[in-house]
């Protein structure tokens, strides 16, 4: 399976995934794209079979995967700080993969119905998710 990981800012949220994601799912082979160098650093040192960054990578490796996976702000233009730049978001939005999407309440993106979960919490949902496909 054929699992991307997309991260901004600092790539802490990334960088548990991937952890996770090579820990609890055979087989995965897992591709980070951070949206600058230092979230995909974080996510290489992780364990990710392969990294790249910036929003080329982003539209390459999303026609790629069979899984993307991340905070939802992933699929909103402008999202987390404004490094999500449009083609990103569509590119992930346009894509055949699954996309396993973590409710963060942030960057004024708020989520209904969600309870404020730790992000401990949220990324092991997501990490059942994927095992379950």
């Amino acid at each position: 399976m054929q699992i991307l990981v997309v991260d901004a800012q600092g790539g802490g949220i990334g960088k548990q995934l991937v952890s996770m994601l090579k820990q609890r799912v055979e087989g995965a082979v897992v591709t980070a794209v951070g949206t600058n160098s230092l979230a995909t650093s974080a996510m290489l040192r992780a364990g990710a079979d392969s990294a790249a960054t910036g929003e080329n990578a982003v539209i390459v490796c999303a026609r790629k995967a069979d899984v993307i996976v991340g905070p939802v702000g992933i699929v909103i233009a402008d999202a987390l700080l404004g490094e999500i730049t449009p083609a990103m978001a569509a590119a992930i939005g346009q894509s055949r993969a699954k996309r396993v999407l973590i409710p963060i309440n942030h960057c004024d993106n708020l989520i209904a119905g969600v309870p404020d979960l730790s992000v401990s919490h949220l990324i092991q949902s997501a990490i059942d998710l994927i095992r379950a496909m």
